[in-house]
């Protein structure tokens, strides 16, 4: 009897758990495999930040679908509105229902806005292509409307790797167009990129400062308007652009769904082998909470869901097969972040140096992303891709 596999989501988690999956069946016939997606290409994430400086790079990190899957994977562009566990279909806005034997959610998330009064009707957000395109527009805008005397103000909330590599294109794009642009990054809690080795956040803290970047840490943004962000209970920032970055929760369509989930943010739990409570079913990505050793879940980070995919793919055919399942740990390579032009690497496995700039973080920040693109489509593709990175 053959096998229907449904991959939902073309992120890390779901354009390299296609790959896998393929590889692992190698041209097997009793398994189908499908896989849906609201775009039919695969967005680099992690680099969608150039776009803000340059829309013309969005040519070498949007990958079509076809580039990646073999032709005997069905692909489906479409949005989901639901999962029925029970009757092991997903719903799809415009689409027929989609029958799955096994299913791999990997949605990504989406902003969340925190309740906070204003934010989600002003603010622009990060988390596609499209954003960073609108981004970008609005900018040049702004920049155009402005002049040496009043500059545009561009506000990006939150400091965490988004908000830092936003402020550093921003930074870019006023540089090179001698834009006239104040740039103002603000972080509720006491340092740019919360949670991380204090020797990272000042070297990133010092990039940031060097890019004419003013940081406002330590006090949360309380309400938006149309012009004015609210911040802590006295200060005020007007604003031309808004962009926030602040935090994620999951998909909506996965409010409803009869599974084990986080109920604040709509993330599946899901154990170290990707299968949630329903044995049908598994989640991966920022989609999922997926059990580590330790009291805390992998981290929603495209390093993660990279990794994490090669596993789940093989899981996903093991289970077709009725084969044990393999147990995913993550194992965290070091963090890379790029400021504009430059970049700082943080805890890098096999390097001498915990916390290094310059040409080697910027090379080191390049290759990560064309070895990406190379595993899921080419070394030509990740050669041509290489300047824009």
């Amino acid at each position: 009897m053959t096998e229907n596999v449904v991959v939902l989501g073309a992120g890390y988690a779901g354009a390299g758990a296609i790959k896998s999956l393929e590889d692992e069946l190698d041209g097997e016939t009793d398994v189908d495999i499908t896989w849906v997606s609201e775009t039919d290409y695969h967005l680099v994430l992690h680099e969608s930040h150039r776009c803000i400086r340059d829309p013309s790079v969005q040519e070498n990190i949007a990958i079509p679908v076809h580039e990646i899957k073999q032709p005997s994977t069905e692909f489906i562009q479409d949005e989901v509105v639901g999962i029925d566990t029970d009757a092991q279909e997903v719903d799809l806005a415009d689409s027929d229902t989609v029958e799955y034997d096994y299913l791999l959610v990997g949605l990504g998330s989406q902003t969340a806005f925190f309740g906070i009064e204003g934010l989600e009707e002003y603010a622009l957000t990060l988390k596609s292509l499209d954003d960073a395109l609108d981004i970008h527009d609005k900018i040049q805008q702004a920049a155009r409307d402005a002049s040496t005397n009043d500059p545009a103000q561009v506000v990006i909330g939150g400091a965490g790797l988004s908000g830092i590599q936003t402020a550093g294109e921003v930074a870019e794009f006023r540089d090179e167009h001698n834009a006239p642009i104040d740039i103002h990054l603000v972080e509720g809690l006491d340092q740019v990129l919360p949670n991380s080795d204090p020797e990272l956040q000042g070297a990133l803290r010092k990039r940031l400062e060097a890019a004419d970047v003013n940081i406002k840490c330590g006090e949360f943004i309380g309400e938006v308007d149309e012009e004015t962000v609210y911040i802590g209970d006295e200060d005020e920032l007007d604003y031309d652009v808004l962009v926030w970055t602040g935090g994620i929760t999951g998909r909506d369509c996965m409010q409803d769904v009869d599974l084990d989930k986080d109920e604040r943010n709509h993330r599946v739990h899901a154990e170290g082998n990707f299968q949630t409570e329903d044995e049908h079913v598994f989640a991966i990505g920022d989609s999922a909470l997926i059990d580590q050793p330790g009291d805390q879940p992998a981290p929603p980070t495209a390093q993660a869901a990279w990794q994490a995919a090669e596993v789940a793919g093989e899981n996903l055919a093991r289970a077709a097969r009725g084969q044990p399942l393999k147990t995913w740990t993550h194992k965290d390579k070091g963090t890379v972040v790029s400021v504009g032009e430059k970049a700082v690497a943080h805890d890098v496995v096999n390097m001498p140096i915990e916390t290094f700039g310059g040409l080697p973080a910027k090379l080191l920040k390049k290759a990560i992303a064309a070895r990406w693109i190379n595993d899921v489509t080419s070394v030509g593709r990740a050669a041509k891709a290489w300047p824009d990175m």
